[in-house]
């Protein structure tokens, strides 16, 4: 098939590896920071290939896992409100809240759905006029441009009772964030092709030029996967440090601007809590004045308590990269997907959840 068997060719996938490991000469700390890379990695067995020398580490790139919990929260007391209907993407109905989650409301009563795209959210509160619907946003830069469209059609067909919750994460800010913390050396990033596809290469080079640490966009086969670490790998040897495109047959440089015109017609940025990583500064979006009525949270008065990570849960150390979910004690024993303690265990792209499944 063209375009997906030249990228899983076993042959290539040898020669890059014997290039990588041949080339390295001194322990290099790579980070992915994509869910859809950690879950390849892991069903491709990329870490078994690898010299003892490179270390591939996962980073927080499942929205799902770094929604923060007081949001997962106000997302349970919107579900509360009566006569509301709470639409969302199905992995967050069974991230645990403080004391409950979406799914357990739903078991209760709540009208909680769940919907692909926003668009069908739309269609939803198009069909129910007598009804308040809200769409929790969730996702990166690949989804923003989506919600910010929905936003924009409701505002065109004057579909008043339908807003959005926008928990919206911007990743490049959060890769700045992992940096500066300290607690964990990156020599590279392997940057998410999804994104990127949006983004593009700039907000990649501005990380390289702040901190001289390499970049590189890559695709998520397992010829995209070894290519990337290889070009990684030569820059960190060579002595360089620059924002590449290993995914070039989907990501320009230039990215997306149409879908960048709308996600920054509707959103603006702004500080934004972290599952882990706290508080970063402009790493979120948040709906403009100028279409505010959409704000699900100016609409409805939502107050929650200050939130913490159940006993024994170590989410936050793994989103962080400085602990691989084996060494958390809950890991397998208590927490699993069927019982997911935490939310790196409940998508399908969370790291616990990865190391499940393949380790």
């Amino acid at each position: 098939m063209k375009y997906l068997d030249e990228y899983r060719d076993r042959d290539i996938v040898s020669t890059l590896t014997k290039r990588i490991n041949s080339a390295v000469t001194k322990d290099i700390r790579l980070m992915e920071i994509c869910g859809t890379h950690t879950m390849a990695i892991f069903r491709y067995g990329i870490r078994s290939l690898l010299s003892d020398r490179v270390e591939l580490i996962s980073g927080p790139g499942c929205p799902v896992c770094v929604t923060a919990m007081e949001d997962i929260d106000r997302a349970i007391e919107l579900s509360k409100v009566p006569g509301l209907i709470l639409t969302t993407f199905g992995d967050m109905l069974r991230v645990p809240g403080s004391e409950s989650s979406l799914q357990r409301e739903s078991a209760m009563g709540a009208d909680v759905r769940v919907v692909y795209s926003t668009f069908d959210a739309l269609d939803i509160a198009q069909q129910n006029p007598d009804r308040e619907v809200v769409f929790l946003g969730i996702g990166f830069e690949t989804t923003a441009p989506t919600v910010a469209g929905a936003i924009k059609v409701a505002r065109e067909k004057n579909i008043r009772n339908f807003s959005v919750f926008s928990v919206h994460k911007l990743l490049p800010p959060a890769m700045e964030a992992l940096i500066s913390d300290g607690e964990l050396k990156i020599d590279g990033f392997i940057c998410p092709g999804h994104v990127s596809t949006i983004i593009g290469l700039s907000p990649y080079k501005e990380v390289v030029k702040r901190y001289k640490i390499p970049c590189v966009i890559v695709g998520f086969e397992p010829v995209d996967i070894m290519e990337g670490i290889f070009m990684l790998v030569d820059q960190i040897e060579g002595g360089r440090a620059e924002a590449e495109i290993q995914y070039r047959r989907v990501v320009r440089p230039e990215g997306n601007p149409e879908a960048i015109k709308i996600m920054n017609q509707i959103f603006e940025p702004c500080d934004s809590n972290w599952r882990g990583l706290g508080f970063i500064p402009e790493s979120g979006l948040r709906i403009r004045d100028d279409y505010r009525d959409f704000d699900a949270l100016e609409r409805f008065e939502i107050n929650v308590r200050d939130a913490k990570e159940p006993p024994g849960c170590r989410c936050a150390e793994v989103l962080k990269g400085i602990l691989k979910p084996p060494e958390c004690s809950l890991f397998r024993k208590v927490c699993s997907p069927s019982n997911p303690i935490g939310a790196c265990m409940v998508s399908s792209e969370g790291t616990c959840s990865a190391y499940y499944k393949y380790s």
